[in-house]
């Protein structure tokens, strides 16, 4: 066997065949020449195969059982698609422009059912089907360019609902023929020869995707963000166009960046996995590819699909690179569902397709035993299977060993060569994580967890008793790395059921692990350091020789600077991972730490204090750790000199640099300091490290240091803790991580501005001399936000300084243009900088921003915690209303016709009020509304609280009978998602008569007057009222004989269909 090429590194997924669909196909009687498949669609649950004869064949998945056929007599099946949120239902398409929608009813155990047909296309030859997401409507679109819609009635949609036929619609007629079809919350995108479309169905408005146009088959679909923090987000669209390009669209049709592949796929094409043929990869097939994507569909986790006649291109448009593209020959058509690809060959032939990592298929194979094909693709992948992060959950050494030990050594001997150096490249150096594996795996199964956890798994019966014991004693043998979590038990006290699933909590935290593992592993020479009888004398033993000692003390410096400084990383405790669950232990640690931080790094006056406060033996090991950091200061700046430049130069630089930096102390000391809240003077922030720090060790104490400002170790009383962190942060920024800071101020400090206020003149000082500052004092605010955008990607703690100067040169202006750095930087992040009123003006044009079906639900996102709604609400109804005389009467009463006044943030308010909240939070917001006068929010509030006589008094006060409706046959509310804000048209008075009519045209006139006369009510109506109520009895009776003749006719129907079928 020849040696396997390795694929390059970029490549990381493959193709792979496991299950063989032949047999399905032979019982199915579709391999003959004369019945054959056509088209086909799959679901979570169902195959769907549609054949020449007229026949549509539902497969269960599980297990690849035929459960029904259904039959059409009007043709072969040319198309098929499942409904994606009901498996009960499936819509299919015959040649003859036939469109039947199947209800399978099989939780009722019945017969299927034809439950909706459309002869809309006859004569023309269909080409897409498309479910709608939400309701169980089909779109279907032929080869003329029409589009149109035909609902399904079911029981399933409420009684009386299965007697319903619903009409065709005719949705539009496009310019060529309809190449594919998509539906995403509430839009249809409809692909044609030509050109794509973008059809919003409830409101009948249509867009042009793009201005250019393209001839041929392009296909184009829609692609959801629902990962991670795209959540939310509106859906893209991805549309086809030629020389192996592709457009990306936002949701309202907007081209927004051309994806170009041609020279992407100037690569050679990896091997289809199949248990049919050994894998072969070409490196020399490399040339650039002009394709026209006929169709594109999502695929799995954020993939692009599309394909040719002869191959499968797998995209990743959040990166624009290729996937992978592989040959596969014969391809008519492919239907996908997750990761899995059905794929329908010319002959009729079916294929079912894995789209896997390549570490992942080598499981699965090693699985089915499939040696050979495993021991390729491991050889194949080799930087994928020896860099995996999840390498020793699915493919450990003694596998890949066993794999080996399966392949026969005469005839693949090149293949076990190659396999061994992927085994060699395996085998880490560390030869006490090496034992530790095999110690487990050479007596139980085992996987490891996302979060470090080694699960073991016994296989019952076949362990004995010793073989159990020996893994308590293996497993008590990593005590002195780290300890276990109690799962010492007595000898006699074992069972064996309860370690049929041990958790051995090796590595609970890597920075604890990587710093035990050190001190572990430390060689100290116990001479270097201080003996007890010395130390008591105050004398420091002297070294024998100066040289050696010194450049050993500095190391140990570092040693002891790192580790037993920091009791996280050196003491007893730190050893036990429940160190870190407990909050209180964990802060008694760092309290301990915190003075020699002080000592060490902390401000001149500090480090004195605590040099005066030691001992003798803590005199040493300061001397120790100051010897430490001004030898590698030395050795810092001798590593920056130039070869020619003399020692005496580097002197005279050192001497330049610290007179520049005693007169910047000078001018600084001179300058006013800031005072804090309680009117003492703060402290300078220090954004910089006073001395030069390893770039390790100072990665460990900005862990420590931000750990011990999240767990806020400063004083008890409230204010103490405010002013101990603005202490801490202002000394110590520099070791800080600036993104977790901002987060606590937001969440833990904002009753104390002192603390933002100190972060926020951290972070001006650590920008001010970047490029940036300079665009912004030039005062042109498009150009400054032209070139934050540029920035891209963000970092909060480093945009907000440059936002803030921007705000204190341009005030709200600025303000309104923040929303376009969401969700980088949050309303809360505004609101500590700017003023209510241009806060309000930022929330606006941030909501406004957004889709008008998601700014509801977007703006709920926002609302972390919830009372910022109430907050929001009274911001709203403060600022740009109306005045409280001109819609209260002095009495706190509704003013005639005030709900027309225009409110500023209505639209904000409308949203705030119709979001969701508990019974008493509506409560408080309709009290809020009624005091400020905000009539429409608290009409809607009180129909939302069931408050009609409130409302019903309102209303009458306010004088305007258009906002009442009749939904039970009795005057009630209105409906309240028809406003947003007020208008100056309002409607007639309210009168008993307007209320009659009122009620006689919802209920009928008959019913109206019965209730008027329970009420006691007796009116004397004018010769108008009384011709409306004769017109209303007239009507009524002509609307029941519609409904009459309408039912009969619709039983007819069915049961001719029922006989037809």
């Amino acid at each position: 066997m020849p040696l396997i090429p390795v694929v390059p590194e970029n490549h990381s997924h493959v193709l792979a065949e496991f299950d063989c669909l032949d047999p399905l196909l032979s019982a199915l009687r579709l391999d003959s020449g004369r019945l054959k498949c056509t088209c086909l669609a799959v679901s979570r649950k169902w195959l769907a195969l549609g054949t020449s004869a007229g026949g549509l064949h539902l497969i269960q998945r599980d297990g690849w059982k035929q459960r029904l056929i259904l039959t059409h007599k009007e043709g072969s099946i040319t198309h098929v698609a499942c409904c994606p949120h009901d498996e009960d239902f499936i819509a299919a398409a015959t040649s003859q422009g036939l469109v039947v929608v199947w209800e399978l009813q099989l939780e009722r155990r019945g017969r299927p059912e034809r439950v909706s047909v459309s002869w809309e296309h006859r004569g023309q030859a269909i080409t897409a089907l498309c479910w709608d997401t939400g309701t169980f409507r089909v779109f279907v679109g032929d080869s003329g360019g029409k589009v149109s819609c035909l609902r399904a009635g079911s029981s399933k949609l409420g009684k009386g609902s299965a007697f319903v036929i619903f009409p065709i619609q005719t949705v539009t007629t496009v310019d060529s023929k309809v190449v594919q079809l998509g539906y995403q919350d509430g839009r249809l995108l409809v692909s044609s020869l030509s050109r794509c479309y973008l059809c919003d169905t409830d409101r009948s408005k249509f867009w042009r995707v793009g201005n250019k146009e393209r001839d041929g088959e392009y296909g184009a679909c829609f692609f959801p963000q629902n990962k991670g923090l795209l959540v939310g987000q509106p859906p893209l669209l991805f549309c086809a166009r030629p020389g192996s390009r592709i457009w990306e669209a936002s949701f309202n049709g907007e081209v927004l960046s051309t994806h170009q592949f041609k020279q992407l796929l100037a690569c050679p094409p990896l091997p289809l996995i199949t248990y049919r043929n050994e894998p072969h990869y070409n490196v020399e097939q490399k040339s650039s590819q002009s394709v026209a994507f006929p169709k594109l569909l999502y695929l799995g986790d954020q993939n692009l699909l599309t394909w040719t006649d002869s191959a499968i291109y797998i995209f990743t448009p959040h990166n624009g690179q290729v996937l992978l593209w592989t040959e596969v020959k014969d391809l008519f058509d492919i239907a996908v569902y997750r990761n899995e690809l059905f794929c329908l060959h010319g002959s009729g032939h079916l294929s079912h397709l894995s789209l896997l990592s390549a570490e992942r298929c080598v499981e699965r194979l090693l699985r089915r035993e499939l040696w050979l094909l495993a021991a390729a693709l491991c050889c194949m992948f080799q930087h994928t299977i020896t860099t995996s992060k999840v390498r020793w959950k699915s493919i450990p050494i003694d596998r890949l060993e066993h794999l080996r030990s399966q392949l026969s050594s005469t005839t693949h001997l090149d293949l076990i060569g190659q396999l061994d150096e992927v085994i060699a490249k395996l085998e880490p150096l560390d030869s006490a994580s090496s034992s530790r594996r095999s110690s487990i795996s050479s007596h139980e199964s085992f996987n490891v967890l996302d979060c470090g956890i080694y699960r073991v798994i016994s296989r019952r019966g076949s362990q004995s008793d010793d073989d159990t014991s020996s893994i308590i004693t293996q497993s008590l043998s990593e005590e002195e790395r780290l300890k276990e979590f109690g799962f010492v038990q007595e000898e006699d006290q074992v069972d064996h059921a309860v370690f049929n699933s041990v958790f051995f909590f090796f590595s609970v935290s890597s920075f604890v692990k990587k710093t035990t593992e050190k001190i572990n592993t430390l060689q100290m020479n116990s001479e270097l350091w201080q003996r007890p009888e010395f130390r008591e004398s105050g004398q420091p033993e002297m070294p024998a020789t100066t040289a050696p000692f010194s450049e050993e003390k500095q190391n140990c410096s570092m040693v002891f600077i790192r580790y037993k400084y920091s009791p996280l990383n050196t003491s007893s405790q730190t050893q036990d991972p429940l160190l870190l669950l407990d909050p209180v232990c964990l802060e008694e640690v760092l309290l301990e730490w915190l003075p020699v931080l002080e000592r060490i790094l902390g401000p001149a006056e500090l480090s004195s204090a605590a040099a005066a406060d030691s001992n003798l033996g803590g005199r040493g090991e300061e001397s120790m750790e100051r010897d430490y950091l001004t030898s590698h200061s030395e050795q810092q700046e001798e590593s920056f000199c130039p070869s020619g430049e003399p020692a005496e130069g580097v002197a005279q630089k050192k001497e330049e640099s610290c007179e520049l930096r005693e007169k910047d102390n000078q001018s600084d000391s001179t300058e006013k300091e800031p005072e804090l809240s309680n009117g003492s003077a703060a402290e300078p922030v220090r954004v910089v490290s006073p001395k030069p720090v390893p770039a390790d060790l100072l990665a460990d104490l900005t862990q420590l240091a931000t750990l011990y400002t999240e767990l806020s170790c400063f004083r008890n009383q409230p204010n103490e803790k405010a002013s101990g962190c603005t202490t801490f942060l202002r000394r110590y920024f520099f070791l800080l991580d600036q993104e977790r800071i901002r987060r606590m101020c937001l969440l833990c400090y904002q009753e104390q501005p002192q603390v933002q206020s100190s972060f926020t003149e951290a972070t001006l000082e650590l920008t001010q001399s970047t490029k940036m500052v300079e665009i912004i004092e030039r005062g042109d605010l498009l150009r400054s936000l032209r070139s934050l955008r540029e920035l891209q990607p963000w970092s909060a703690p480093l945009l907000l300084p440059h936002l803030h100067r921007l705000y204190e040169k341009h005030g709200e202006a600025a303000v309104r243009s923040f929303s376009q750095f969401h969700p980088t930087i949050t309303p809360a992040d505004v609101m500590t900088m700017a003023q209510q009123s241009h806060f309000l003006a930022y929330l606006d044009n941030l909501v406004q921003s957004q889709v008008e079906d998601h700014r509801l639900s977007f703006l709920q996102s926002l609302l972390e915690p919830e009372s910022l709604r109430q907050d929001w609400l009274e911001l709203a109804l403060t600022h740009d209303a109306p005045q409280h005389c001109d819609t209260l009467t002095p009495d706190g009463q509704p003013r005639w016709h005030s709900h027309c006044f225009s409110w500023g943030y209505g639209r904000l308010l409308s949203l705030l009020i119709r979001l969701p909240a508990d019974l008493s939070s509506k409560q408080k917001m309709a009290e809020t509304c009624h005091s400020h006068g905000y009539w429409m929010g608290y009409l809607y509030l009180c129909h939302e609280l069931q408050c009609r006589i409130e409302a019903f008094s309102t209303i009458c006060q306010l004088g305007d009978v258009t906002l009442l409706e009749e939904p039970d046959g009795k005057t009630v509310l209105l409906n309240g998602s028809s406003w947003s804000n007020g208008s100056a048209d309002c409607g007639g008075k309210v009168s008993p008569e307007s209320l009659t009519l009122m009620l006689a045209r919802t209920v009928g006139p008959d019913r109206a007057l019965a209730v008027l006369e329970e009420c006691g009510v007796q009116l004397d109506f004018s010769p108008h009222s009384k011709l409306v109520f004769d017109l209303l009895r007239v009507t009524e009776k002509r609307q029941r004989w519609v409904a009459m003749i309408q039912t009969m006719l619709e039983r007819c129907d069915r049961f001719l269909w029922s006989q037809h079928a």
